[in-house]
């Protein structure tokens, strides 16, 4: 029963962690309105279920460091109620954030959780020492790199793009809008009039796109970006799903109840449907309120973010896509001069606030298991 349970328990981790994390890959693409919500969420769920499926075959360091060993005794490491206290306080924790609209990190979450069930468990043996270099710096460096990392590499392709003679066009959007005025009379009545007056929109955010002018190697410049916009979309969404069912699939994995295999197929299945149900907030939040963008902005982020997330996974380092990801759009937004300094401060604050809450739900939930 106590497998069953940390199964549902993983299965319902993986549902909150494609909740909250599918759609940052393709949040660039729905922000710069190079397409539609539909379009990109599918397209996330799609990359994201190949990356899940592929990490299989590589990221065994990540599975070993999210079972905890090495973090605590192997006994307790390998003990069931141990992973379900884990799994319970991570999904609690992002699906929390989720509904709130705030992108925060399962990665992060796993750790506090990981954290707080080891400190009920043996109080202060747990390895502080691999906690600090396993864990915490490389979620405390994937922003502080991505950020200046995303803003130097969009000033170099501005710079070459202006080079190259590539220039920008805004649409101009114009129609007709008609209006109801009374017209007084003598006998002081009023009569109803329907006039008709020219409605002009320029460089309207929510009426016009911004668009690329003149061809690079015979190819329009828009289409290519755009092309490459998905691309990039599609490399991120592989990553995350590369770099995060290796953590989730860790915790099925005590007394081999279930192999590797089954266990990342059920964890990316449960991350598809997460995103496709419950994304919307936090899309709202990554593609709109971080920062404006457009297509070239939006294929740089993903650059960065894709490179350096399938960099950690080669490596067994537990970077955040989600750190990675609002690092490298929020840098492209300083550059450009859109970010929104005040959301980001905002996600900051949830990111801060993971560690503990997961922290505090897993050692509860430890300590109801374990008795």
């Amino acid at each position: 029963m106590l497998l069953i349970a940390l199964f549902i328990a993983t299965f319902f981790l993986a549902y909150c962690n494609g909740a909250n994390d599918n759609f940052k890959g393709v949040a660039t693409l729905f922000g710069s309105q190079t397409t539609n919500y539909k379009t990109a969420i599918t397209w996330a769920t799609i990359t994201t279920f190949a990356g899940s499926v592929f990490s299989i075959f590589l990221a065994e360091t990540l599975v070993k460091s999210f079972s905890g060993k090495g973090l605590v005794p192997d006994e307790i490491a390998n003990a069931p109620d141990f992973h379900l206290a884990v799994a319970i306080a991570a999904g609690l924790t992002v699906i929390f954030a989720t509904l709130t609209g705030f992108p925060i990190s399962t990665t992060h979450g796993l750790t506090g959780a990981l954290v707080g069930a080891g400190l009920v468990a043996i109080a202060t043996e747990v390895n502080f020492t691999a906690l600090q270099n396993t864990f915490l710096m490389p979620l405390l460096l994937s922003p502080m790199i991505a950020i200046p990392l995303a803003a130097l590499i969009y000033g170099l392709s501005r710079y070459l793009r202006v080079y190259l003679g590539i220039q920008k066009e805004w649409c101009i959007c114009a129609g007709q809008t008609q209006q109801i005025i009374p017209i007084p009379q003598p006998d002081a009545t009023n009569i109803l009039k329907c006039i008709t007056t020219a409605d002009v929109a320029v460089d309207s955010l929510d009426k016009c796109t911004q668009r690329y002018l003149g061809n690079f190697l015979q190819i329009p410049s828009q289409k290519l970006v755009d092309v490459c916009h998905f691309m990039s979309a599609g490399i991120v969404s592989f990553a995350r799903g590369l770099n995060d069912t290796p953590k989730i699939v860790s915790l099925m994995l005590v007394g081999q109840s279930i192999s590797v295999q089954w266990g990342s197929l059920a964890v990316a299945l449960g991350m598809a449907i997460g995103g496709l149900l419950n994304a919307k907030k936090v899309a709202e939040t990554m593609s709109k309120k971080l920062t404006a963008m457009n297509t070239g902005q939006g294929l740089v982020a993903n650059l960065v973010t894709g490179f350096l997330v399938i960099a950690a996974s080669r490596y067994g380092l537990p970077v955040s896509t989600t750190h990675v990801s609002v690092g490298s759009i929020f840098g492209v937004g300083l550059i450009s001069k859109k970010a929104n300094v005040r959301v980001f401060y905002q996600i900051l604050l949830s990111w801060i606030l993971t560690l503990p809450i997961a922290a505090l739900i897993s050692g509860c939930a430890y300590w109801v298991l374990h008795r």
